[in-house]
């Protein structure tokens, strides 16, 4: 009996871990974070389309993470969508001519906001607005084009 009783613990134990190693998982996957301060600055920048752009999406510089999306509005006077971006504290030298642009991890990957740096001596302060900006690529509209050159080319 104390055999069994052993074996039982051991899957007991072999589940208890398998179901933690999934909620980290998805925590990762799902891009909370348990560090939720609200440390840093704000700037806004305005899209024409923000695709899957969305509370929680990164924010990144030369590929690294400097922040994040904070707040997604849309704007009923000139019908473009404004993203609230929330730059962290120590990254505080970034030029008042920077571009932003929505970028999609691989394939169909998720979606995120990369920032180029422009050659401004002036930086961006909290409350500043990015006025470059590139709107997200949807896949089905440049697919939908592709096939109406195609058969405009064909016929």
């Amino acid at each position: 009996m104390s055999k069994r009783y052993g074996i039982e613990v051991m899957v007991g134990i072999f589940m208890v871990l398998g179901v933690l190693a999934l909620f980290f998982l998805a925590m990762r996957v799902s891009n909370f974070n348990v560090n939720t301060s609200a440390e840093g600055y704000r700037v806004t920048a305005r899209f024409s389309n923000i695709g899957s752009i969305k509370v929680r999406s990164p924010v990144t510089m030369a590929g690294v993470r400097i922040g994040q999306v904070e707040a997604v509005q849309f704007d009923k006077a000139s019908y473009e969508a404004i993203v609230t971006l929330r730059i962290d504290a120590g990254i505080d030298t970034i030029p008042a001519d920077t571009f932003a642009n929505i970028f999609t991890s691989g394939l169909l990957g998720e979606q995120y906001l990369a920032l180029a740096p422009g050659g401004s001596p002036d930086y961006l302060r909290d409350g500043d607005e990015i006025s470059n900006t590139q709107s997200a690529l949807v896949l089905e509209q440049m697919i939908g084009q592709l096939l109406f050159k195609k058969a405009q080319e064909g016929g």
